[in-house]
């Protein structure tokens, strides 16, 4: 199949830990008014509402990587056509393994939680990981942050005031094993994990990482350094860091700069090369 340009019609968002598809809630209009069609798949059992999630957490605990990144992908095989994939957070490591797969025309990881062997941990993301590796009750139960932590991890850009509104409409409890084996202890464990991709792959959709420079959990050097594993691969990847944006960069004001970006790179490198997916 040639390589000549793809004309995507459907993006498809994935959330990330301590978020549900209503993160996206202004994304989806603003993209289905340019004339998209935007679906939000959601992890196993994340399908009920934020407080309903917050009410009965066992679904979040039970929460397993391999079987979100196979129901996200059967979701998209499902599609007409391939689409753009873009995901925020641990959604952007889900990104990753899904352009691994052979997913997608073009594809953005914003503030993207690191695949193995991607072993920059900068002072902040030590911090913003310490209320739930410090308790080892939460290894294995659904964890969350409190509002304060929250506006250090999530929203520090803005006031405090602010953060708690963002914390109190979107914030739910992330299974607390994903972060201790796929966020702290992955490059310490022997053999491949669940967040392993083959970077040297050169069949595949075109990867774009977005960074925030004021970002705490997912700083721009682990982006950075995410990048450059990438670097034995013939496909592009490219890295674009916005300044003063933190993790809340897809909700926070001056979104609208994130999603045209990502949305005009994606288009831009879109291509009919991959508009078959693999099994």
């Amino acid at each position: 199949m040639s390589a000549e340009k793809a004309d995507p019609t459907t993006i498809v968002l994935i959330h990330g830990l301590w978020m549900t598809p209503r993160s996206w809630e202004a994304w989806v209009p603003y993209y289905e008014a340019k004339g998209y069609r935007v679906i939000t798949p959601t992890y196993p059992g994340f399908e009920v509402e934020v407080e309903a999630l917050r009410e009965n957490p066992e679904a979040i605990a039970n929460a397993s990587v391999p079987d979100t990144v196979d129901k996200i992908a059967d979701e998209i095989r499902a599609l007409d056509a391939p689409p753009i994939i873009m995901g925020h957070s641990f959604g952007g490591t889900l990104t990753q393994l899904l352009v691994a797969r052979g997913l997608g025309v073009a594809a953005v990881a914003i503030d993207s939680a690191p695949t193995e062997g991607v072993r920059v941990t900068p002072p902040s993301q030590l911090k913003s990981f310490f209320p739930i590796i410090s308790s080892p009750g939460k290894h294995h139960a659904a964890a969350g942050y409190t509002a304060e932590q929250f506006h250090y991890v999530f929203t520090n850009t803005l006031s405090r005031e602010e953060s708690d509104k963002v914390y109190n409409r979107y914030h739910i409890p992330a299974p607390g094993n994903w972060v201790w084996a796929y966020g702290v202890l992955a490059n310490y464990t022997p053999g491949k994990q669940e967040t392993w991709v083959d970077y040297s792959l050169n069949d595949r959709a075109p990867l774009l990482f977005i960074g925030g420079s004021e970002d705490h959990i997912m700083p721009p050097a682990v982006n950075k350094s995410n990048v450059k594993h990438y670097s034995k691969s013939s496909a592009l990847t490219e890295y674009h860091e916005f300044e003063g944006r933190d993790h809340w960069t897809c909700g926070a004001p001056g979104w609208e700069a994130v999603a045209d970006y990502a949305l005009d790179w994606a288009l831009k490198n879109a291509s009919s090369k991959h508009l078959s997916a693999k099994l």
